[in-house]
C-alpha cells in the first residue's frame, strides 16, 4: 500500500557450473606421441606384409572376415545387454522434499495472502527467504521492497495451500531470518500490478477531491485518516513519519493523520502518501459537474449534482427557507452557526455531498455522504415546501448507492425518533436495518452485504461514479457525529 520504490522483479535462472580445470602434464604428451608413431610403424608393417608377402591376398581378406565378425557380434551383445543405467539410477543425487508434511497436501485449492517481513540487508537474505517459502509450497505472485535504516521490509503476494494459515507463513520467514512479520488474507484486487494500481488511484484523485482520503486508504491498507484544521498542529512542509502514524500537510491548510495499528509505515510508503497529497494539492478543490435529469412521479423536472464550497450560497438559502423544526430534526437541535456546519459538510475532504435543483436554479434538498470508519454516514435536510414528494428517498437512495461503489460495509443515519419520514426513507431502501435509541436518538444502520449492494444499484445509480474498480473500503475520518 500496494508508490514509488520500484518493485523488485524476480528472475529465476539455472545455476551454472563450471568444470574443474584439468592441468596437462608433459608425460601425457609423450605418451599421446609414442602411441601414433607405433601405430605408424604397424600400419606400414602391414601394408608391407600384403604388397610383398607370398600370400599377402589372403592375408587381407582374412582381416575383412574378422573385421566384420567383430562388428556383428558387437551388435548383438549391444542389444542384447543396453549401456543405459537402470531405472532410478541416473547418477543425480536424490531430490529434497519441499515440504515434511503428507504429500497430498497441496492441491489446487490455494488462498492469497499478503505478508511483509524484515530481513537482514545483506547478499543472499531475500534468496533465503524465497526458498524457504519454496520449501514450503508457497508461489511468490509479486514481490517489493522497502530500504529502512537497518534491514529491508519485503512485502509478498503470495498463493499458499488452502490449508495454510498466517502463523504457518510467519514460521517459514522466521526459518529464514524474518522478522516482525506480518500477515494478511488477500483477494483478487491485490492481484493488480502496483504501479498501475498507483496511477489508478492518481487519476481518480485528479479527478475529485474526495477521492483523497479513499485513496490513501487503497494505497496504505487498514487506517485511520483524519483531518485537523490549521492551526491545531503544524507537521512541517514536508509531513512527519512517527513509526504507525503518518502526518501530512492538508493541501487547504492544517494536517492529515494516517494511523495504522501494529503495522509501521516505511520510508517508501510516506513518500507515496505525500505525492499523493501533494497531486491533490497541486491541483486544487474539484469536484465532477456532470449532473442528473430526473422526474418526480407528479411530472416536476429536478437536477441532481455533486455540491462543494462554490454552492455554499446556495445551500446558506436553503437554510434560511427551512423552518426551525426541519432544521431541528436535521441537526438535532436549534442550528446556531450554519456557516460552520455548511463549511464542513461540503467539504470533500469528509465526503461527498449531493444537491437538488428546481430549473430556476435553486436548492431544495442536501444528501451527505461522511466517511466514518467502515461505515459510513448519510445525512438529509429537505426543504418543507419540498417533503412528501420523493425528493428525499431518491437522494438517500443515491447515496447509498455511492456508498456501495466505495466499497463501504454500511450506512447509517443519526436522527429522532419522532422523524417519521427519514425512517419510512431507510425502511425504503429495502436493505437490512439495525435501530439504537440513545436518549430520544435514533441511530439506523443498513448493512451494504452482496444482496445489499445489489439492491442498492437497482435503486439508483450512482451520480459521477468513477469508472474503475472500487477500493477496498472506505476512510476512517474524524466526521463529528453532532455535526452530521
Amino acid at each position: 500500500m500496494k508508490p514509488e520504490t520500484t518493485p523488485v522483479t524476480t528472475t529465476k535462472t539455472p545455476s551454472v557450473t563450471t568444470a574443474p580445470h584439468r592441468s596437462h602434464h608433459w608425460r601425457r604428451d609423450l605418451v599421446e606421441l609414442a602411441a601414433l608413431f607405433t601405430a605408424v610403424a604397424v600400419a606400414d608393417g602391414i601394408a608391407n606384409l600384403v604388397a610383398h608377402g607370398p600370400s599377402g591376398p589372403g592375408l587381407l581378406m582374412v582381416s575383412a572376415a574378422v573385421l566384420a565378425a567383430t562388428a556383428a557380434f558387437h551388435t548383438w551383445w549391444a542389444r542384447r545387454h543396453p549401456h543405459a543405467p537402470p531405472a532410478g539410477d541416473s547418477g543425480a543425487p536424490p531430490p529434497v522434499p519441499l515440504t515434511e508434511g503428507p504429500a497430498d497436501e497441496w492441491s489446487d485449492e490455494t488462498a492469497l495472502w499478503r505478508m511483509r517481513t524484515t530481513v537482514a540487508d545483506e547478499p543472499g537474505s531475500l534468496a533465503a527467504l524465497c526458498t524457504a517459502l519454496a520449501r514450503a509450497r508457497v508461489d511468490i505472485l509479486s514481490l517489493q521492497t522497502h530500504p529502512l535504516a537497518e534491514g529491508t521490509v519485503d512485502e509478498f503476494l503470495l498463493r499458499a495451500p488452502r490449508g495454510f494459515s498466517g502463523a504457518d507463513l510467519a514460521t517459514a520467514a522466521a526459518h529464514a531470518g524474518g522478522r516482525d512479520t506480518w500477515t494478511e488474507r488477500a483477494d483478487a484486487h491485490d492481484l493488480v500490478d502496483a504501479p498501475a494500481r498507483i496511477l489508478q488511484l492518481a487519476t481518480r484523485t485528479a479527478l475529485d477531491s474526495a477521492e483523497l482520503p479513499l485513496a490513501l486508504r487503497s494505497l496504505l491498507g487498514r487506517c485511520t485518516i483524519r483531518s485537523r484544521p490549521a492551526g491545531g498542529g503544524d507537521c512541517g512542509q514536508e509531513g512527519a513519519l512517527e513509526g504507525t502514524v503518518l502526518r501530512l500537510r492538508a493541501p487547504e491548510g492544517g494536517e492529515i493523520t494516517v494511523e495504522r495499528p501494529h503495522l509501521p509505515f516505511t520510508p517508501t510508503e510516506f513518500a507515496r502518501a505525500r505525492a499523493l497529497v501533494g497531486l491533490d494539492a497541486r491541483l486544487g478543490p474539484r469536484v465532477p459537474r456532470g449532473q442528473d435529469l430526473y422526474r418526480l412521479p407528479e411530472g416536476a423536472a429536478l437536477t441532481v449534482r455533486r455540491a462543494d464550497h462554490a454552492d455554499h450560497e446556495a445551500a446558506r438559502a436553503l437554510h434560511d427557507r427551512c423552518t426551525a423544526r426541519t432544521l431541528g430534526l436535521r441537526y438535532h437541535g436549534p442550528v446556531r452557526d450554519a456557516d460552520r456546519y455548511l463549511d464542513h459538510l461540503l467539504s470533500p475532504r469528509f465526503g461527498r455531498t449531493l444537491a437538488v435543483f428546481t430549473p430556476a436554479g435553486r436548492a431544495i434538498a442536501l444528501g451527505h455522504l461522511l466517511w466514518d470508519g467502515e461505515e459510513t454516514e448519510v445525512a438529509l435536510l429537505v426543504e418543507d415546501e419540498w417533503q412528501g414528494r420523493g425528493v428525499g428517498t431518491d437522494l438517500l437512495a443515491r447515496l447509498v448507492a455511492m456508498a456501495v461503489e466505495t466499497g463501504s460495509a454500511g450506512v447509517y443515519a443519526v436522527t429522532q425518533a419522532s422523524n417519521t419520514a427519514m425512517v419510512a426513507a431507510m425502511r425504503g431502501l429495502g436493505l437490512p436495518l439495525d435501530y439504537q435509541i440513545e436518549e430520544g436518538t435514533l441511530v439506523i444502520t443498513a448493512r451494504l452485504g452482496t444482496d445489499g449492494a445489489a439492491d442498492a444499484h437497482a435503486v439508483s445509480a450512482p451520480v459521477n461514479a468513477p469508472a474503475d474498480a472500487p477500493i477496498d473500503a472506505p476512510v476512517d475520518a474524524a466526521t463529528g457525529r453532532s455535526e452530521a
